[in-house]
């Protein structure tokens, strides 16, 4: 009998764009922690990561062919979490002609085995359209008003139509809004701190918003039928454990899974939780904005993966989360 060494084990070469955004140094970070067998080339535009041993770092941008093509090269699979928000100079060259390059090399290449798009529930309408039903991989997409939303539409439809045409392997995960440290708290901040949107204290004023702030308040948000908004999360260790548990999972071909909490996250039930934890008082606040439920059922029946994150562990480790000096809060884009 012949005993094969982990030393001959092949070697996974991935190639991440986005690296040194949330989700991309996340992963980079998870996966040289624990996977010896990968090395990482990391696509960098604006910001830069530092090289080691195993992470190789190449900058230029998604959208130049050229840059494109030399950071493909031996490549084996594909992390792609480079994007744009609401950049109409930039986002099409971005997000439609980077991902262009990229699948046009995957096709070509014989060194290729499988891309993962990070997608987004912006594609679906995120909480803009009503959803009287929870949201499956089968909803039809429906851009809202913006051009960030569009181009998520836009990347999802063109990697589906390579695996129409070429049969390219790779899936789609699509996430809601991606959390880490206390970013849930500040997307409840009525300062000019607030991370996404709404931004609450436009929505109430100036100066009612300074009154809500030094009372700790935190804002209620209402569809326009006055009912509490339900809202999809996902902690970025959460979708980085279904990216990993994504590579190479025969059940991944081809398909799109959305990778979110078990439930949307429901402003009562916050408001409710830090008043009773934190006697923080609440604010009620009307928006046109309408409850949706993402079902994530698909992901963990097929991958098994099961998110680690709920309501309360996503409330508890914001509000505890205390920053260092070397840790200064960053807000790269709005949300």
């Amino acid at each position: 009998m012949i005993y094969r060494s982990a030393m001959t084990r092949p070697i996974k070469r991935i190639l991440v764009t986005g690296a040194a955004g949330k989700v991309g140094s996340h992963f980079i970070a998870h996966i040289l922690q624990s996977d010896q067998d990968v090395r990482i080339r990391a696509l960098c535009h604006n910001r830069i990561l530092e090289p080691t041993e195993r992470l190789e770092v190449v900058r230029g941008s998604i959208s130049d062919r050229a840059a494109v093509h030399a950071a493909m090269q031996g490549i084996t699979h594909v992390m792609h979490c480079a994007t744009c928000k609401e950049t109409p100079d930039d986002v099409m060259d971005v997000t439609v002609k980077g991902l262009f390059w990229l699948l046009e090399e995957c096709r070509n290449s014989t060194a290729f085995k499988q891309i993962i798009l990070i997608g987004g529930d912006a594609a679906l309408g995120h909480f803009f359209y009503p959803h009287p039903v929870p949201i499956t991989e089968q909803q039809k997409h429906s851009a809202y008003p913006g051009c960030y939303a569009l181009s998520k539409v836009l990347e999802e439809v063109m990697l589906e139509q390579y695996f129409i045409q070429y049969d390219l392997s790779g899936c789609c995960l699509r996430a809601p809004w991606i959390m880490e440290k206390d970013d849930f708290k500040y997307s409840l901040s009525f300062g000019e701190d607030v991370f996404g949107g709404p931004r609450w204290r436009d929505l109430v004023g100036a100066k009612r918003a300074d009154e809500y702030v030094k009372s700790g308040a935190v804002p209620l948000m209402l569809d326009p039928k006055g009912k509490p908004v339900q809202r999809n999360f996902v902690h970025v260790s959460d979708l980085v454990e279904a990216i990993v548990v994504s590579l190479d999972h025969p059940k991944t071909h081809q398909q799109t899974f959305n990778i979110c909490m078990d439930e949307p996250v429901d402003y009562q039930r916050v408001a409710d939780y830090l008043n009773q934890t934190r006697g923080l008082p609440t604010v009620e606040i009307e928006t046109p904005f309408w409850s949706t439920w993402l079902d994530n059922t698909k992901a963990k029946f097929l991958l098994g993966w099961r998110p680690a994150f709920d309501l309360k562990r996503l409330i508890e480790e914001a509000w505890t989360y205390q920053r260092s000096e070397a840790d200064p809060r960053r807000v790269w884009y709005p949300g």
